[in-house]
């Protein structure tokens, strides 16, 4: 137990971070689903086709237009069908990284499966841009200890967890922690009758600024992740761009992408360690005592 708040160690000027990342998901977790028999409706493929033809040019227009740069997380399957994805979102200074190749969801894989799914994202990481990707985001955000020991073999970061309130490391892996209430899909995400109904825009941009507030007053790190076909229409966006316009103004929050907290990690003497969670059922240590 740590019953004091452990205060991260921020660049010298900075007391915070914030952080903007979009799962560039696309089709992906639809054609996932569906593998074994696609359906015949198109509705919900449709739908799901609005960012890479509009909403994540939106999104990237804004950021540029707040001189912020993006950490873009972006299934192999995505980019494999959008082949001036990755290279656009480089040109323009933003962050590309791993998310899976086909969003296949943890559960649903085998360890040797995932092992090839990687390699096979990375492969055309390079192919695609000539630059070795350096980090990862799990669909559906769940992690195993196979993949984190790929992960390190290989060279990633991660951010797929939410263990902490700013960068940790987890057996030898650099986490940057993600958190659900700071993710769209959670509020705004609707493909049909039997889905919630989707929150207010100013509602959640609220809730949102308000935990960016928190975590700038208690020196942790303001993860936002949007999703192309989500968070790319226009009334968001307009939304976002006033999000980050204000946390901008505070001079002691560090925007950074996912990388660079990475990288500034990894040069820490003092941070936050830990091993992964123990693989002992509760039902073992239960009968341990007998």
């Amino acid at each position: 137990m740590i019953w004091d708040q452990p205060n991260y160690i921020w660049p010298e000027g900075k007391n915070s971070a914030a952080c903007f990342s979009v799962d560039v998901d696309a089709n992906a977790p639809y054609l996932w689903q569906h593998r074994k028999n696609l359906p015949k409706t198109v509705a919900i493929a449709d739908h799901r086709q609005y960012g890479m033809r509009v909403g994540l040019a939106r999104i990237v227009k804004m950021l540029d237009s707040i001189s912020i740069k993006g950490s873009f997380f972006v299934p192999g399957v995505v980019a494999e069908d959008n082949p001036d994805l990755l290279p656009g979102l480089i040109e323009r200074g933003h962050e590309i990284a791993l998310h899976g190749y086909y969003h296949e969801l943890v559960g649903d894989i085998s360890d040797q499966q995932f092992a090839d799914s990687l390699g096979s994202a990375i492969e055309l990481f390079r192919k695609q841009t000539g630059q070795e990707p350096a980090g990862f985001r799990s669909p559906a955000w769940e992690m195993t200890p196979f993949m984190f020991s790929e992960l390190k073999r290989v060279g990633l970061w991660d951010s797929s967890l939410m263990g902490f309130d700013a960068p940790y490391t987890i057996d030898g892996v650099t986490e940057i922690p993600v958190f659900w209430n700071n993710d769209d899909a959670v509020y705004f995400k609707f493909l049909g009758p039997g889905d919630h109904m989707p929150a207010g825009d100013n509602e959640v941009i609220t809730q949102w600024a308000n935990d960016a507030d928190a975590q700038a007053s208690s020196g942790g790190l303001f993860m936002l992740t949007i999703h192309d076909w989500i968070s790319g229409r226009p009334s968001r966006v307009a939304r976002l761009e006033e999000l980050f316009t204000t946390i901008r103004e505070d001079l002691s929050v560090w925007i950074t992408t996912c990388g660079e907290l990475a990288k500034y990690h990894e040069t820490l003497s003092k941070k936050l360690e830990v091993r992964l969670p123990s693989d002992l059922a509760v039902s073992q240590r239960s009968s341990s005592r007998g």
